[in-house]
């Protein structure tokens, strides 16, 4: 266990885990509480309006990216973090104002789930690499899965909660909650010890910069295939509110059965990223086979027949996601250079998030024409996609082949091309490890 929660020895990374940890029960309120009030308050269980309110709220971070990422390479974090903080809470409680005054209209809930876009596109890159600063080199695989399991974690308390507060007491009040939690995040940023942070040295203001960042993607291979799996799993797999909130219509579920749907989802995402967070260093392999995984188990979702085993079958599809998208985020960080980082997270997320402007409206569209269980099986066919991309990369890239061994398990074994020359072979072989190696020596 000590493996696992080792950042959490670090009073900076502490502080700001624990005051994280609340704003996202925050978050995880409000999102369940908007998309629960377009589905069925502002229109007729339109699932493809939840997938634009998706849409508007992840778009600006596509729109953004070369900026924000610059931002982050170049600004003091903490305080950027402080004013993203306040923006998010302020829009916050405007929109529970507006709900509690009961004059909301589904065009101004667009209009703050753009907004709130727009912020977070800003606060993204530079939350994601804040925590390089607040932990050792070493460290940061395990910090950025720690981060996942507090993300996820809020998720089990937060839908639930803003489902019975939705139900009891209305969505405004919700809103207005999620806007007080920001308190929290403002007071760690404010406790932070500046002097233990580990800060990078700041990129200097020239020309070519954001282009720079484009360069250095594209001579990583590896990078540029873990944001294609990326790529297709966030756009078309990770729509969860459309999958959920329909699926709960379907079984005849009100905004109750909905929050708990996403909170025992939530179990397995939990487990997915602290089984992540026991690794020393993310792998490109683990990548792969959790993406095969979330292909399969969300197969097995959309062919469940009742609510209660589609609730169960959700532990798996968060297990297999979180595993995932943690071991991608944790494997582009470490092995990115740190002048660097900022720009490639910035890409990573917008690639992440940005692709739901595309996905969520698709996926939304084919929920209401063919049903929410067909939906699932777009995410299903994301996930194999996903896999079958890396798949090719490494037998590619490495040379690698498989033939039949009958002294070997499952009688196969995989080999090297021979005919590639040793020095070529070799280097194929610890490309990773090389890169990281001379990315640590700087």
């Amino acid at each position: 266990m000590n493996a696992i929660f080792r950042s959490l020895g670090i009073f900076n990374y502490r502080l700001w885990f624990f005051g994280a940890l609340v704003s996202n029960i925050g978050t995880w309120m409000q999102r369940t509480a908007q998309d629960w009030i377009v589905l069925t308050k502002l229109t007729d269980h339109d699932a493809a309006a939840v997938g634009i309110t998706m849409a508007l709220q992840f778009g600006p971070q596509l729109l953004l990216m070369p900026v924000s990422g610059l931002i982050a390479d170049r600004v003091n974090r903490r305080k950027l973090l402080m004013a993203t903080q306040i923006s998010m809470g302020i829009l916050g409680a405007g929109l529970g104002i507006i709900v509690l005054m009961n004059v909301a209209t589904l065009w101004e809930v667009y209009a703050f789930a753009f907004a709130l876009g727009v912020v977070a596109a800003i606060d993204a890159p530079v939350r994601q690499t804040f925590v390089s600063e607040l932990v050792a080199e070493k460290s940061i695989s395990n910090a950025v899965a720690l981060n996942s399991a507090s993300f996820n974690g809020a998720r089990l308390i937060g839908p639930a909660v803003a489902g019975v507060l939705i139900a009891s007491i209305g969505s405004g009040w919700v809103f207005i909650i999620n806007a007080g939690t920001f308190a929290a995040t403002m007071a760690a940023l404010i406790l932070i010890r500046p002097a233990e942070l580990n800060l990078a040295a700041k990129v200097a203001r020239k020309r070519g910069q954001i282009r720079a960042g484009w360069k250095y993607v594209g001579s990583r291979p590896d990078i540029v295939v873990v944001l294609i799996m990326v790529f297709l799993v966030g756009t078309f797999g990770f729509n969860f509110p459309i999958f959920t909130s329909t699926m709960a219509v379907q079984f005849h579920q009100g905004a109750d059965g909905f929050g708990v749907l996403s909170s025992i989802m939530a179990i397995g995402s939990v487990l997915g990223a602290l089984l992540a967070a026991r690794r020393e260093k993310p792998r490109i392999f683990v990548v792969t086979f959790a993406a095969a995984a979330f292909g399969f188990t969300c197969l097995v979702s959309a062919l469940m027949p009742t609510y209660w085993s589609f609730a169960v079958s959700l532990i798996v599809v968060g297990l297999s996601s979180l595993t995932m998208v943690t071991s991608a985020n944790a494997y582009v960080q470490t092995t990115t250079t740190p002048a660097m980082r900022g720009r490639v997270m910035a890409l990573y997320m917008a690639i992440f998030a940005g692709g739901t402007p595309l996905g969520a409206p698709i996926v939304g569209w084919v929920a209401n024409i063919a049903g929410p269980r067909w939906a699932l099986g777009v995410a299903s066919a994301s996930g194999f996609a996903a896999a079958a991309a890396a798949l090719i990369w490494i037998i590619v890239a490495r040379h690698l082949r498989v033939h039949r061994d009958s002294d070997a398990r499952f009688g196969l074994s995989v080999s090297y091309d021979h005919k590639v020359p040793r020095r070529s072979r070799r280097a194929v072989r610890d490309d990773l490890a090389t890169q990281e190696i001379a990315i640590q020596r700087g």
